[in-house]
Formats: C-alpha cells, structure tokens, sequence
C-alpha cells in the first residue's frame, strides 16, 4: 500500500549508517538522563501519568527521567518532537488517543505518521470519559438524553477541547451510534468547555473522569454514564453507555510510551521489562486507580495492536462524520 519513495531509501540508507553509533551507545544505556515528552500542559492527566510512571522507572533505570511538556496542536506537537529525534533512548513520549490515533484522521497534514513514525512499547493505562450535562439539565440518564436530542435535531451542542480531539470524536461516535445530531463547539481546551457547560452555554461533553469528577461532586455538573465497557470504581453507581442501551460504546483515553521509529530492540527490551515492573508497584497502582485509570501493561507488540486497531477505529468514525482539517 506504501510506495518506497527516494526520501524513504535515502532515510533507509541513513538509518544503516547511523546503527554502529547506536549500537556502541546500547552498551551502557543508559548513562544520562532521558526525555519524556508530554504534549499537553503540567498538571493535566497525561502529565500527571507521565511523572508518575517516570518517577517509578528512573528508579529501575538508574538515570532521572525528565518530563518536557510540549503542549499544543492537541498533543501533536510534543509527538512530532519525538517522531524526529534520534531514536536512541533518550526522547521518549507519552503518547495519548488523541495525538497518536485521533487527530492525524483529521488532520492528515500532521508531522508524522501515526503508525510507522513510532516504537511502541506500554500501553501503561487508560481512562474513562464522563458524558456530563450542565446539573439543571432535564436528562437524568443517557436515554433521557438520546430523547432530547431527537425531539431537537441539530439543535442541542456538544463541548470539546479541540478539534480531532478525545471528546470531540466520542461525541462523534455517539451520534453516529444513536443516530442523532449535535452542534460541535471547540474550545481551546478542557477548562473552557467545562466552565460553558456549567453554565449552560452547551449542552453536554465527553471528557475524563478526573476532569469532570470534582464538580459532579460539587453539584455543578451531572454525570450520565461513563464511556467504558466496564464501570469505573471511583463511580461504582454510574452506569456505562452500553448498558444505558447503546449497544458496543467503548471509548477510553489511553496513554501508550513509544519512541520514535526504529529504537534498538535491547532498548525496547529494557524499556518493557521496567515499565512491567513500575506498574507492579502498589504505591504506583494505587495512585494511578485514585485517577480513574486502569493500569495497562502487555508486550510492544500488545501496544502496536492496540494503536492500529485505535487509528482504524478513529479514521472510520472521522469518515462516517464527514469531519475535514480547516
């Protein structure tokens, strides 16, 4: 399906010339601090994961794991920094739904390609969104919701932090899986869509549980159900939307670490073996589970699975929509 271009053999050729410099510097690997390029904002879920998990592993790799936020472009940014560097173990990503699966079906014009830029290595948990409403809403359950939106066609809106984005394209999917309508209105980011959603400026969104939590707590915002296939044990009395009656819905925000294409297997090696133990920590697991996530876990090759099933389930969704780059 892809050609071999001049710039793909050229860049084939390079790599070969590269592998004797590579393979002297696996030896003592590795001997200096490594990168862990987010790309969204310090405090944020992924960031928070991020230094989790990096804590855990410089533990067991002997060198400090530095965590860079590079946000912007919804996460793009911070996964085309990597797709570039030299893949030697020492820039290392974060990867997450919307950067690596989502927004290059959107956006194809993003730097890098989403399956052959990078080396999978963890997928190392993942997180329930919330469909929420403003707490004056009228719909207490995900069909009350489905009720309203066919008496008003068009009419009602979603919130998101972005387009191509996690909670844009659940709430695509959802449309397309009860064959409703809803006006998408982009936000810059999640704190702006929620603070228009209690105010009721929209009429619901999709986003993580850890973002929404505090105020469906404070009363400000109703939680419907959660998008898993399982329900979340920070909400054990919130139904998922499979059960609520739309059969299939499974959409969960993971985060995968990757390098850029063509990591050494020994680095790939090294990385697997300490990230399986970091997420056998009972101080790791705990903390992870107060965040709503699910520990991940697996093989590289689990990972890459998991990445192409997510880029083919999230190109067909954007087709479906119609949804076009501006």
């Amino acid at each position: 399906m892809t050609t071999v271009s001049r710039r793909g053999a050229l860049g084939v050729l390079g790599g070969a010339l590269c592998a004797p410099r590579l393979g002297i510097a696996q030896e003592g690997y590795p001997s200096r601090p490594i990168m862990m390029v987010v790309g969204f904002a310090a405090g944020g879920g992924t960031d928070i994961v991020a230094r989790l998990i990096g804590a855990e592993i410089s533990k067991d790799l002997g060198q400090q794991i530095v965590v860079e936020n590079r946000s912007g472009a919804s996460g793009t940014i911070a996964a085309g920094l990597v797709a570039r560097s030299t893949p030697d173990g020492y820039t290392m990503l974060m990867g997450h739904v919307s950067a690596n699966a989502m927004v290059p079906a959107v956006i194809p014009s993003v730097p890098y390609e989403p399956l052959t830029s990078f080396t999978p290595i963890m997928t190392v948990g993942a997180v329930p969104q919330l469909l929420t409403v403003p707490a004056n809403s009228p719909a207490r359950s995900v069909q009350d919701f489905i009720r309203l939106l066919r008496e008003r066609p068009g009419k009602m809106s979603y919130a998101s932090s972005g387009i191509g984005t996690q909670q844009h394209l659940a709430a695509e999917l959802f449309k397309q899986a009860t064959g409703t309508d809803m006006v998408h209105i982009p936000y810059r980011g999640s704190g702006q869509a929620v603070n228009d959603l209690i105010a009721g400026n929209v009429d619901c969104n999709f986003d993580t549980v850890p973002t929404v939590l505090p105020f469906i707590r404070a009363g400000t915002l109703r939680g419907l159900a959660v998008t898993t296939a399982k329900r979340t044990p920070v909400l054990p009395e919130m139904p998922t939307i499979a059960e609520s009656g739309v059969a299939g819905f499974d959409v969960e925000t993971w985060y995968m670490v990757m390098g850029p294409k063509g990591l050494p297997a020994p680095i790939v090696a090294r990385w697997s073996a300490a990230l399986g133990r970091a997420l056998q920590s009972e101080e790791l697991r705990r903390r992870l589970e107060e965040l709503s996530t699910t520990v991940g876990g697996g093989t590289p090759a689990d990972a890459e699975g998991l990445l192409r099933r997510e880029i083919d389930k999230w190109a067909g969704v954007v087709k479906t929509a119609g949804i076009r780059s501006q």
